[in-house]
């Protein structure tokens, strides 16, 4: 008898795509109840103030409305600002809907009007009036940008710039060869196709169930514990299913507060469901301005780099992201500096979106490398390759792997880098000018403490679960591969329940950690489990496994058996019969190794290469194919992983070529808060992506060698097409998106 395939380390279909495909996943906007009303978000239309006046009168008379809640009337929760902390807030004070008259930022939310009816609830929200006391405000980066600090407090999880070393600006000065240059991404907006909404099911006694677009189950049900005061017992949290979230989901949003203290006070089930307007209200990718000065010899040997970042927060909390450290992880040079700044505006809060801080900065360093390389006359990948460096030059810590040069060999062969012509304007097709332009890609590399069970009936039916999410990256499959590999079932015998507070303890899914996290923790319970059943096995009467250990046998088909002899085998029913059970169960909890993280640095690394075309008379870029070689460490699913790299990739062309929102400063609030004015790649706009998955082993980052890809696929890939279009054109343009309008500019 021989044992399955692996499943791990193959291309298997998503378990959960048959769910999803024919309607029957069920969404946070989806579920029902039978005494269920719906909430209508009226938002504010200044953006820094407060409110002199409401008057609902009209609204609460229309025929289906409930109630009308404003800071007047709203129910006590919380006082304390911490009280409203969640697991991935920055510092500072989080917002707090309906706390007071004072309006903070445009949109938000000043009352919340419930009906029977969601079509009600939305009419009479717009009788709702408001009248404000505006006060000036101000949304302009770069003329708050001479009022920037550095964050007195930083946030968790967040690495600070390193200290300096030598003397950058002395060396860049002194150095035969400089390069500067300000590099400028604009804000960019989530937009998931599933809008932020929460159910909240009430169950009578004050308990509730909520259902609550999240990427951390346990993190909505902590916020409303503290918030409202309740038992964590009194609060399910549930979010099987996410249409999308990119980080905009790893914090509770405003309509979470509203759903859950309208059903608290009605003593009711309450659905809020953000509308597209809205949902440009809140989280979104910060802007961020970037300084890159670099000094050279004439051989490309870097002597100095500087590098300094500005972003913009809101005035409550100090949101941080990791922008500038990326190049004292990538390039040996002796005198270097990087600093990071955030000045405050009058908007929301920024949040994690895809990678944050790491497309921002690498866009700008890859840049200026690419520019370093022009004035030198070295060949991109050349360039980085005599400023290779094998440690972590921030940390002075080894890396527990780094494949980097591969995938610059790889991608380059893959690409056909050798056959490219490097003087700008050299290549063309008609009237297209053609371009070839390469980056690196470098994230973080994180593994969680995690807890996971498994409950393995003796039918042979295997169950794991754990708290953490599923946000279209694929953890139900994953989780399910693990299992069904570590007790050698098939994998239709194994089923993975996630998304739920009530399941073992997990953090937010975000970071790429989750596969690494989550994915220890499972293959930790199921090793477990099958030890117990070995146990069973081995004690059993004239078992022809009694003088085996664990590492002799082979778990396939529901039975064990001696891997050099499968006659000696023994079935998972015999076993748990003869040790008097029906179940065996356990929960075990994986911790990153302390030991690990203080000797190495763990990182994903990629290389990018793009081709452009650019009509040279309409201005207009096609991003013709996009070449993607990362080293990832142990890639669980091949099939899964390189969906997740492309969908970084496409999100990387929408950074370089489309994702901007607009503000108008007048009125302090974003103008295109919708998809017909918010551009996002379509399909026309994407053509071949090709991703290479470069062997890595890693033994150190996690115990199953993971290290998560749902970053990486966007870090490098606007920088990639940046410098493809310089090639092309010969033309610099430092500031993203690259459109029409900037490419005909005759100032560059």
């Amino acid at each position: 008898m021989l044992r399955n395939d692996l499943h791990v380390g193959s291309p298997r279909s998503r378990v959960d795509g048959p769910a999803k495909v024919t309607g029957t996943a069920t969404y946070a906007a989806e579920f029902a109840a039978s005494d269920l009303v719906h909430g209508y978000v009226v938002s504010s239309s200044v953006a820094r103030g407060r409110i002199s006046r409401i008057d609902a009168i009209a609204a609460e008379a229309v025929p289906g409305v409930i109630k009308v809640f404003t800071h007047e009337n709203r129910p006590n929760t919380a006082w304390f600002s911490h009280n409203y902390q969640d697991e991935v807030a920055p510092p500072g004070k989080p917002f707090r809907p309906l706390y007071s008259d004072k309006v903070q930022f445009s949109g938000q939310p000043v009352a919340l009007v419930v009906a029977e009816d969601f079509r009600v609830a939305r009419y009479a929200a717009s009788l709702v009036r408001v009248e404000y006391e505006a006060e000036a405000h101000e949304t302009d980066l770069r003329l708050v940008r001479t009022k920037s600090y550095v964050p007195p407090k930083k946030r968790s999880g967040i690495t600070p710039p390193p200290k300096p070393r030598g003397d950058a600006m002395k060396a860049y000065s002194e150095a035969p060869v400089r390069v500067w240059g300000e590099y400028a991404i604009a804000t960019e907006h989530h937009n998931p196709m599933e809008l932020h909404a929460s159910t909240v099911v009430w169950e009578g006694s004050g308990k509730i169930t909520v259902h609550d677009k999240i990427q951390g189950a346990q993190n909505s049900q902590g916020y409303i514990a503290n918030v409202f005061g309740l038992s964590k017992d009194d609060v399910r949290v549930v979010s099987p299913f996410i249409g999308g979230a990119f980080g905009s989901g790893l914090r509770p949003q405003y309509q979470l507060f509203l759903a859950v203290m309208a059903a608290l006070d009605l003593e009711r089930s309450v659905q809020v469901e953000l509308t597209r307007d809205q949902m440009f209200t809140f989280v979104h990718r910060p802007e961020t301005i970037n300084t890159v000065w670099l000094g050279a010899n004439p051989d490309g040997t870097l002597l100095a780099l500087k590098h300094d970042a500005v972003a913009v927060t809101s005035r409550f909390e100090d949101y941080q992201e990791v922008v500038v450290n990326w190049a004292g992880l990538l390039y040996h040079v002796d005198n270097i500096e990087l600093t990071y700044k955030i000045a405050q505006v009058d908007t929301y809060t920024p949040g994690d979106m895809r990678a944050p801080g790491a497309p921002l900065g690498t866009f700008a360093i890859e840049c200026a490398m690419d520019e370093l390389a022009y004035s030198t006359g070295i060949d991109p990948v050349e360039l980085r390759l005599r400023n290779y460096t094998e440690q972590d030059e921030n940390e002075n810590k080894p890396y527990t792997s780094k494949e980097l040069r591969a995938c610059y060999q790889l991608g380059s062969e893959r690409f056909g880098w050798a056959k490219r012509d490097p003087e700008p304007r050299s290549m063309r097709e008609g009237r297209e000018l053609i371009g070839w332009g390469m980056a690196t890609g470098v994230w973080e590399a994180q593994m969680n403490t995690t807890s996971a069970r498994a409950v393995l009936t003796i039918d042979g039916k295997l169950e794991v679960a754990t708290a953490t999410a599923d946000i279209g990256t694929g953890t139900y499959t994953i989780l399910t591969q693990i299992a069904a590999d570590a007790l050698g079932l098939p994998m239709e015998d194994v089923s993975a329940r996630i998304a739920d507070s009530s399941l073992p303890k997990s953090p937010v899914e975000g970071g790429s950690w989750t596969a690494a996290s989550a994915g220890s923790a499972v293959d930790a319970a199921c090793k477990t489990v099958r030890e117990e059943i070995f146990g069973y096995a081995r004690n059993m009467d004239a078992s022809p496994l009694a003088d085996a250990t664990i590492a002799q046998v082979t778990f396939a088909n529901r039975s064990m058996f001696l891997t050099a002899d499968p006659s000696r085998l023994v079935t998972f029913e015999a076993a748990m019969r003869a040790g008097g059970v029906d179940r065996i169960e356990a929960e075990e909890t994986t911790n990153p190794s302390k030991l690990n993280q203080m000797r190495y640095s763990a990182y994903t690394h990629s290389a990018v290469f793009a081709e452009v075309r650019v009509d040279e008379e309409l201005g207009v870029i096609r991003v013709m194919r996009i070449v993607n070689a990362v080293a990832a460490g142990r890639i669980l699913n091949p099939k899964t992983a390189r969906s997740q790299v492309l969908g970084g990739v496409v999100w990387g062309v929408g950074m370089a070529l489309h994702e901007e929102t607009f503000m108008d400063h007048n009125l302090g609030r974003f103008m295109n808060h919708n998809y017909a004015e918010y551009h996002v790649p379509v399909n026309a706009d994407i053509h071949g992506i090709d991703v290479i998955f470069v062997n890595e082993h890693d033994d150190k980052v996690s115990p199953i060698g993971v290290k998560g890809l749902g970053e990486i696929g966007i870090v490098g890939t606007a920088a990639a097409i940046a410098n493809a279009i310089y090639h092309a054109t010969g033309r610099r343009i430092r500031d993203l998106p690259i459109t029409i309008d900037k490419v005909l500019s005759e100032d560059r």
